[in-house]
Protein backbone atom coordinates (compact mmCIF):
# COMPACT_ATOMS: atom_id res chain seq x y z
CA UNK A 1 0.00 0.00 0.00
CA UNK A 2 2.82 2.42 0.94
CA UNK A 3 6.19 2.17 -0.81
CA UNK A 4 7.87 4.94 1.15
CA UNK A 5 7.12 8.05 3.19
CA UNK A 6 9.13 11.23 2.75
CA UNK A 7 8.85 13.84 5.46
CA UNK A 8 10.29 15.37 8.62
CA UNK A 9 11.40 13.36 11.65
CA UNK A 10 9.01 14.70 14.27
CA UNK A 11 9.71 12.25 17.09
CA UNK A 12 11.84 9.40 18.37
CA UNK A 13 10.83 6.83 20.98
CA UNK A 14 12.96 4.02 22.34
CA UNK A 15 11.27 1.72 24.87
CA UNK A 16 11.05 -1.92 25.90
CA UNK A 17 8.36 -2.34 23.24
CA UNK A 18 10.68 -1.27 20.42
CA UNK A 19 12.24 1.68 18.62
CA UNK A 20 9.96 4.09 16.80
CA UNK A 21 10.17 7.16 14.61
CA UNK A 22 7.36 9.60 13.87
CA UNK A 23 7.54 11.01 10.36
CA UNK A 24 5.35 14.00 9.58
CA UNK A 25 4.24 14.73 6.05
CA UNK A 26 1.43 17.06 4.98
CA UNK A 27 0.27 17.45 8.58
CA UNK A 28 0.03 13.70 9.28
CA UNK A 29 2.41 11.97 11.68
CA UNK A 30 3.17 8.35 10.79
CA UNK A 31 4.45 6.14 13.61
CA UNK A 32 6.93 3.60 12.26
CA UNK A 33 8.72 0.81 14.10
CA UNK A 34 12.33 0.72 12.95
CA UNK A 35 15.51 -1.21 13.65
CA UNK A 36 17.77 0.08 16.41
CA UNK A 37 20.41 0.63 13.73
CA UNK A 38 18.17 2.96 11.72
CA UNK A 39 17.00 4.64 14.91
CA UNK A 40 20.60 5.45 15.82
CA UNK A 41 21.30 6.73 12.32
CA UNK A 42 18.73 9.50 12.80
CA UNK A 43 20.69 11.89 15.01
CA UNK A 44 18.39 14.91 15.25
CA UNK A 45 14.73 15.79 14.93
CA UNK A 46 13.24 18.05 12.26
CA UNK A 47 15.45 16.58 9.54
CA UNK A 48 14.02 15.37 6.25
CA UNK A 49 14.16 11.67 5.48
CA UNK A 50 12.79 9.03 3.12
CA UNK A 51 11.67 5.81 4.80
CA UNK A 52 10.66 2.65 2.95
CA UNK A 53 7.63 1.09 4.59
CA UNK A 54 5.77 -2.14 5.23
CA UNK A 55 2.15 -2.09 6.34
CA UNK A 56 1.36 -4.88 8.83
CA UNK A 57 -2.30 -5.85 9.07
CA UNK A 58 -3.29 -8.10 11.94
CA UNK A 59 -6.72 -8.99 13.32
CA UNK A 60 -6.45 -6.56 16.22
CA UNK A 61 -4.37 -3.70 14.75
CA UNK A 62 -2.51 -2.17 11.84
CA UNK A 63 1.03 -0.85 12.10
CA UNK A 64 3.93 0.36 9.97
CA UNK A 65 7.55 -0.72 9.90
CA UNK A 66 10.09 1.63 8.34
CA UNK A 67 13.55 1.25 6.84
CA UNK A 68 16.09 3.83 5.75
CA UNK A 69 17.38 1.46 3.06
CA UNK A 70 15.24 -0.28 0.46
CA UNK A 71 17.20 -3.55 0.60
CA UNK A 72 16.46 -3.86 4.34
CA UNK A 73 12.74 -3.45 3.65
CA UNK A 74 12.86 -6.08 0.93
CA UNK A 75 14.78 -8.56 3.09
CA UNK A 76 12.30 -7.89 5.91
CA UNK A 77 9.44 -8.90 3.60
CA UNK A 78 11.17 -12.11 2.61
CA UNK A 79 12.08 -12.91 6.24
CA UNK A 80 8.48 -12.51 7.42
CA UNK A 81 7.33 -14.87 4.68
CA UNK A 82 9.13 -17.66 6.56
CA UNK A 83 6.74 -19.47 8.89
CA UNK A 84 7.66 -18.77 12.50
CA UNK A 85 9.35 -15.44 11.73
CA UNK A 86 7.27 -12.43 12.73
CA UNK A 87 8.02 -8.75 12.37
CA UNK A 88 9.88 -8.54 15.72
CA UNK A 89 12.16 -11.45 14.81
CA UNK A 90 12.81 -10.00 11.35
CA UNK A 91 13.75 -6.64 12.89
CA UNK A 92 16.04 -8.42 15.36
CA UNK A 93 17.83 -10.21 12.52
CA UNK A 94 18.25 -6.95 10.59
CA UNK A 95 19.65 -5.33 13.73
CA UNK A 96 22.20 -8.09 14.17
CA UNK A 97 23.25 -8.43 10.53
CA UNK A 98 23.45 -6.26 7.44
CA UNK A 99 21.25 -7.38 4.55
CA UNK A 100 24.25 -8.55 2.53
CA UNK A 101 25.44 -10.64 5.49
CA UNK A 102 22.06 -12.35 5.82
CA UNK A 103 22.00 -13.13 2.12
CA UNK A 104 25.55 -14.44 2.31
CA UNK A 105 24.66 -16.80 5.16
CA UNK A 106 21.67 -18.06 3.18
CA UNK A 107 23.70 -18.71 0.03
CA UNK A 108 26.40 -20.47 2.05
CA UNK A 109 23.88 -22.40 4.18
CA UNK A 110 25.59 -21.05 7.30
CA UNK A 111 22.77 -21.37 9.84
CA UNK A 112 25.12 -21.22 12.84
CA UNK A 113 25.83 -17.54 12.23
CA UNK A 114 22.11 -16.74 12.47
CA UNK A 115 21.99 -18.10 16.02
CA UNK A 116 23.97 -15.02 17.10
CA UNK A 117 20.68 -13.09 16.87
CA UNK A 118 18.64 -12.98 20.06
CA UNK A 119 15.88 -15.60 20.11
CA UNK A 120 17.13 -17.55 17.08
CA UNK A 121 17.92 -21.15 17.98
CA UNK A 122 19.52 -23.77 15.70
CA UNK A 123 16.20 -25.21 14.50
CA UNK A 124 14.74 -21.83 13.55
CA UNK A 125 18.04 -20.79 11.96
CA UNK A 126 18.05 -23.91 9.77
CA UNK A 127 14.43 -23.31 8.82
CA UNK A 128 15.18 -19.71 7.85
CA UNK A 129 18.15 -20.82 5.72
CA UNK A 130 16.14 -23.55 4.01
CA UNK A 131 13.10 -21.41 3.17
CA UNK A 132 15.02 -18.26 2.27
CA UNK A 133 17.43 -20.09 0.01
CA UNK A 134 14.49 -21.53 -1.87
CA UNK A 135 12.89 -18.07 -2.22
CA UNK A 136 16.09 -16.23 -3.17
CA UNK A 137 17.85 -18.78 -5.36
CA UNK A 138 14.92 -20.28 -7.25
CA UNK A 139 13.26 -17.06 -8.32
CA UNK A 140 12.23 -17.32 -11.96
CA UNK A 141 12.35 -14.42 -14.39
CA UNK A 142 11.49 -14.30 -18.07
CA UNK A 143 14.13 -11.65 -18.73
CA UNK A 144 17.41 -12.63 -17.07
CA UNK A 145 20.43 -10.40 -17.45
CA UNK A 146 22.65 -11.76 -20.21
CA UNK A 147 26.06 -12.32 -18.63
CA UNK A 148 27.81 -11.59 -21.94
CA UNK A 149 26.20 -8.13 -21.97
CA UNK A 150 28.02 -7.21 -18.77
CA UNK A 151 31.46 -7.29 -20.39
CA UNK A 152 32.99 -8.86 -17.27
CA UNK A 153 35.91 -11.23 -17.73
CA UNK A 154 37.43 -11.55 -14.29
CA UNK A 155 34.39 -12.74 -12.32
CA UNK A 156 32.95 -16.22 -11.86
CA UNK A 157 29.84 -16.70 -13.99
CA UNK A 158 28.02 -18.68 -11.29
CA UNK A 159 28.63 -15.95 -8.70
CA UNK A 160 27.24 -13.36 -11.13
CA UNK A 161 24.17 -15.50 -11.82
CA UNK A 162 23.55 -16.08 -8.10
CA UNK A 163 23.84 -12.36 -7.39
CA UNK A 164 21.48 -11.56 -10.27
CA UNK A 165 18.89 -14.07 -9.03
CA UNK A 166 18.88 -12.63 -5.52
CA UNK A 167 18.59 -9.04 -6.74
CA UNK A 168 15.71 -10.08 -9.02
CA UNK A 169 13.93 -11.74 -6.10
CA UNK A 170 14.31 -8.49 -4.14
CA UNK A 171 12.35 -6.66 -6.82
CA UNK A 172 15.05 -4.73 -8.67
CA UNK A 173 14.54 -4.04 -12.37
CA UNK A 174 16.67 -5.66 -15.07
CA UNK A 175 18.34 -2.35 -15.96
CA UNK A 176 19.16 -1.66 -12.29
CA UNK A 177 20.65 -5.13 -11.84
CA UNK A 178 22.74 -4.92 -15.00
CA UNK A 179 24.18 -1.54 -14.03
CA UNK A 180 24.86 -2.48 -10.38
CA UNK A 181 26.50 -5.82 -11.13
CA UNK A 182 28.65 -4.32 -13.89
CA UNK A 183 29.90 -1.56 -11.58
CA UNK A 184 30.39 -3.81 -8.56
CA UNK A 185 32.19 -6.58 -10.45
CA UNK A 186 34.65 -4.09 -11.94
CA UNK A 187 35.50 -2.85 -8.44
CA UNK A 188 36.03 -6.25 -6.83
CA UNK A 189 38.94 -8.65 -6.88
CA UNK A 190 39.08 -11.44 -9.43
CA UNK A 191 36.55 -14.26 -8.94
CA UNK A 192 34.72 -12.49 -6.11
CA UNK A 193 32.01 -14.48 -4.32
CA UNK A 194 28.31 -13.97 -4.91
CA UNK A 195 28.12 -12.45 -1.40
CA UNK A 196 30.78 -9.85 -2.24
CA UNK A 197 29.10 -8.98 -5.54
CA UNK A 198 25.75 -8.66 -3.77
CA UNK A 199 27.16 -6.50 -1.00
CA UNK A 200 28.73 -4.10 -3.47
CA UNK A 201 25.65 -4.12 -5.74
CA UNK A 202 23.31 -3.33 -2.86
CA UNK A 203 25.57 -0.48 -1.83
CA UNK A 204 25.39 0.92 -5.37
CA UNK A 205 21.62 0.45 -5.58
CA UNK A 206 21.08 2.27 -2.29
CA UNK A 207 22.66 5.49 -3.60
Amino acid sequence: MFDYIKGIIAGKNNSSKGTYLTVETYGIGYLLEVTARDYSEIKTLNTECKIFTVLLHREDKMSLCGFLHREDRDIFNILTSVSGVGSKMALTLLDEFESSELIGFVIAGNYKELTRAKGVGPKLAQKIILELKDKLMNYQTNEPVNISDLNINKQDTQAIEDAQMVLTSLGYEKSEIKSAISKSASLLKENASAEDILKESLKILSL
